[in-house]
């Protein structure tokens, strides 16, 4: 017998709000977490704006000793490890410094680029034949596995401790990892969940492909506008999700809060093939991962009320739009709710997947559906293909029982999970 998997615990680290119940607020209040950098400006880059989580040093020393501040540059860690210490104490779990491993625990957490901050760093010293500077953090700030160890010592976790990379489909693939080994019966509870670095080095990148909105500079809250037909790019942004995943029978023996259950999902890729590139999506292989994520939760297209989509502020938002109308064979008013957050947060990269999936756990528990941010007029592709009111452009207050979360990353790569409403 499969195991059921539920969300027992959340945290975030996000451009607009820190801590779970601030980013709950911030995300029906529509409010953004994009501002203006003057290093950017001062590098020449073309996109001076992104999102970054405001940490402040009183903050910091809460979830680090003065030890490992001590040379921590890896902003993705300090994300991840905020976000993965709130969902484990959220989830009602303890955090001992002594006595044996929690054989039933383990991690999956993601990143993209970790550490480049602390790389550059290195760089820098070892060329000037100062190699003994480095410290004793400087590995694992730059190993890609350094958050989910930076957690697993933390937390104690003695089940499987590892970090995926799957670029803007990291999170969400480290949701579906963890499931997976829950319901094979290989753990009781798994915190999964992505960081992100911030800053001109991991940004830069995207700035020299073009695919950066350049001309809000000046108005950087209106610059993310996923299906507008204002949409001129996406806003770089950086932070960490993270949730703790258990069985439901563990959840239930412990007393603990479920915020939602997982039914299940799919993962895939369209080989870079056909429509396929290394920066676009193969839309074949996005409905197939759709379609299979419903067979393997045994949800029918017509139950799902809402969609978190992938959706980045750009040309292949009315693209994602036609291939979830031609997955879900659903149109027009008879279309699920569909938003995006990263009109509020930008796209957060490795992080994306995680946030947004905390972010539509939110939607699901409270019952409400947050409104798209700057989609005051939308794309007329999109509205071609769906009546304008499955957009909302404000809160709604609403029950929703299905939510499906969609990310299709760099690399033509996808993940869909469909979460289900517990009964109180």
């Amino acid at each position: 017998m499969k195991k059921r998997v539920v969300v027992t615990g959340m945290g975030v680290a996000a451009p607009n709000a820190v801590g779970l119940d601030n980013f709950n607020s911030a995300i029906q209040e529509m409010k953004s977490g994009i501002r203006f950098f003057p290093e950017l400006r001062d590098l020449k880059f073309s996109c001076q704006i992104g999102g970054k989580p405001e940490i402040s040093e009183e903050l910091l020393q809460q979830y680090f000793t003065p030890l490992q501040l001590r040379g921590l540059k890896s902003s993705g860690i300090v994300y991840g490890v905020i976000s993965g210490t709130d969902a484990w104490k959220d989830a009602g779990l303890e955090i001992t410094e002594n006595g044996s491993p929690d054989w039933d625990s383990g991690i999956i957490f993601g990143t993209g680029i970790l550490g480049v901050d602390k790389f550059r760093e290195a760089i820098q010293l070892i060329d000037a034949g100062k190699t003994r500077r480095l410290g004793s953090t400087s590995v694992v700030q730059t190993m890609a596995s350094g958050i989910s160890a930076y957690l697993g010592g933390i937390l104690g976790c003695g089940n499987q401790v590892t970090t995926n990379s799957s670029a803007c489909t990291t999170g969400t693939e480290a949701l579906l990892m963890g499931f997976e080994r829950i319901q094979n019966g290989k753990a009781k509870r798994m915190l999964v969940g992505s960081c992100s670095d911030h800053g001109p080095y991991v940004w830069g990148g995207f700035d020299a492909m073009r695919i950066l909105p350049s001309k809000y500079n000046e108005e950087p809250t209106k610059a993310s506008r996923p299906l507008s037909n204002q949409a001129s790019g996406f806003v770089p942004g950086s932070g960490a999700g993270a949730l703790i995943l258990e069985d439901l029978d563990s959840a239930i023996a412990r007393g603990a809060r479920i915020y939602c259950e997982v039914l299940g999902g799919e993962v895939n890729s369209g080989g870079q093939r056909g429509e396929g590139s290394m920066t676009a999506a193969n839309n074949e292989a996005v409905t197939r991962c759709i379609t299979a994520a419903l067979k393997n939760s045994n949800v029918e297209t017509s139950e799902i009320d809402a969609i978190n989509g992938h959706l980045t502020a750009t040309s292949r938002d009315s693209v994602e739009i036609e291939n979830w109308t031609r997955a879900l064979n659903r149109k027009a008013e008879d279309f699920p709710y569909i938003n995006s957050l990263k009109g509020m947060t930008g796209h957060c990269l490795s992080a994306s997947g995680s946030i947004e999936c905390v972010a539509s756990v939110l939607q699901i528990y409270n019952e409400y559906i947050f409104g798209n941010l700057n989609c005051e007029e939308i794309h007329p592709e999109i509205k071609e293909l769906i009546h304008q009111d499955r957009i909302p452009t404000e809160k709604i207050t609403k029950k929703i029982n299905i939510l499906a979360k969609a990310s299709f990353g760099f690399g033509d790569i996808n993940a869909v999970i469909i979460l289900k409403k517990y009964p109180a």
